[in-house]
């Protein structure tokens, strides 16, 4: 039996919520302990920033404290404008940075760099006063770029501290440590914003701007084992920008031929940018909703720790409806649940539905892009993984641009936050109609 392909290796590690990383420990032989641990702290470095700012305290001082006065529609459109601008360049950039990275061994050197502008543009937000909403947008979308971009890098860092055999369970041990390390700093985050008094501070709103320096710190400290201890493997010879850039063009282009000529790989890729476009919009843009429709800012901070709590479990269920009932009909379950969120999103009333919003959202977030990627894995030509998840990830990348500027859009032209959420609707309606035309019977057929 195994759980995030981590094997139950003798019955000590039964029977705890903390089974699988235990067990994990256990089977991991003859690894380089201290450079897997290293890498895989990242995730719990860089969560802060996910968590705390990101989905968290960003959306809720940005508009009470920064662009205080301005109206509600006007303040959404600008935080889905700094959403949407980061993670185009980040899309647009990844996949010459990676080749750079690859081919130049400048992986962990990129890495540390993208870091170092998260860390301090997290920290900068500290120095933000109030009424300053520009330079709060500036600092935060240079924090995402940092953030996404910084990603990219620490992804492509797990061969270097992972054999291939143990590449599941390894990649698995950062996505555990990263919901642990983003839930515990945010957690505390909420309690200090919550009740300052017990911290010796003012008030709440400087509970709030401590919050981002202690990102920025954290982020940092827990960066260092990464910095200091994952030796990334060289190439044989140092080669050129200039070339560089022009070989990963042309892969770049042939790997999109070859997409393009398999029909239900395409079909499947276009239906995934649509749906998790919307999962992730709901992400970034659920507390400024929130905010906008007069929740307490307490009421939509509870309920962002209830969706970071149960996001992870939940992914273990729809794991079990994925080998149940197929992948592919996992998928549709979210994304029908996700439509029905949508509607309900626009006439709720009272705290009490956006807790139940919340709890629901973290229910299906994990397992929709869990099916999603083992979905994929099947449906792709195999000994071509990588190339073929190379486009996959780049595609992930594009998502939580459309839906943001189209809420922005259509918050700013209509003056209703409600109507917006109409626009994440749209995604899940158009990404579930491609995805039914997704047939897995047909990759046979094509030669895969």
């Amino acid at each position: 039996m195994s759980i995030y392909g981590i094997p139950f290796v003798d019955s000590s590690c039964h029977g705890t919520r903390f089974a699988p990383l235990l067990c994990y420990i256990e089977a991991m032989g003859q690894e380089n302990k201290r450079r897997l641990w290293s890498w895989a702290f990242y995730d719990w470095a860089n969560s802060a920033f996910a968590t705390t700012v990101m989905a968290g305290f960003f959306p809720v001082f940005f508009k009470q404290y920064w662009a205080a006065g301005m109206a509600a529609s006007e303040s959404t459109f600008w935080l889905g404008m700094a959403n949407g601008v980061s993670g185009l360049v980040v899309a647009l950039a990844a996949p010459f940075l990676g080749a750079i990275a690859d081919q130049g061994g400048l992986k962990k050197g990129l890495l540390i760099f993208f870091t170092m502008l998260g860390v301090l543009m997290s920290g900068g937000l500290f120095l933000v006063g109030h009424g300053m909403w520009q330079w709060a947008a500036m600092l935060y979308l240079l924090a995402g770029i940092g953030f996404s971009a910084g990603n990219v890098f620490y992804d492509a860092l797990l061969p270097d501290v992972s054999s291939r055999r143990y590449l599941d369970r390894n990649s698995a041990l950062g996505y555990a440590l990263g919901y642990i390390g983003g839930g515990l700093l945010f957690a505390g985050n909420v309690a200090a914003t919550l009740h300052p008094a017990w911290f010796g501070l003012a008030d709440s709103a400087q509970a709030i701007r401590l919050s981002f320096a202690s990102v920025a710190v954290w982020w940092l400290i827990f960066s260092l084992p990464l910095m200091l201890w994952v030796k990334e493997k060289k190439p044989d010879s140092k080669q050129r920008i200039g070339p560089m850039l022009r070989r990963s063009m042309r892969q770049f282009m042939d790997t999109f031929r070859h997409i393009r000529s398999l029909k239900t790989v395409w079909m499947f890729l276009i239906a995934y940018w649509l749906y998790i476009d919307g999962v992730g919009t709901i992400a970034r843009m659920a507390l400024d909703y929130g905010l906008a429709l007069g929740f307490d800012s307490s009421v939509l901070i509870a309920a962002l720790l209830i969706t970071q709590f149960v996001a992870f479990p939940a992914a273990v269920v729809f794991g079990r409806i994925g080998e149940r009932f197929g992948a592919r009909s996992g998928i549709f379950i979210g994304i029908g649940v996700y439509i029905v969120l949508c509607v309900f999103s626009v006439f709720m009333r009272e705290a009490h539905d956006f807790y139940w919003l919340a709890a629901v959202s973290g229910l299906v977030m994990g397992g929709v892009q869990s099916l999603s990627r083992s979905l994929y894995a099947t449906l792709i030509p195999s000994g071509q993984a990588g190339e073929f998840f190379g486009f996959y990830n780049m595609m992930g990348k594009f998502a939580a641009i459309l839906g943001p500027v189209l809420m922005a859009v259509v918050s700013l032209t209509t003056g209703s936050n409600r109507l917006s959420v109409l626009a994440i609707l749209l995604l899940f309606v158009a990404g579930g109609a491609v995805l039914m035309r997704v047939r897995i019977e047909h990759v046979r057929r094509e030669g895969i």
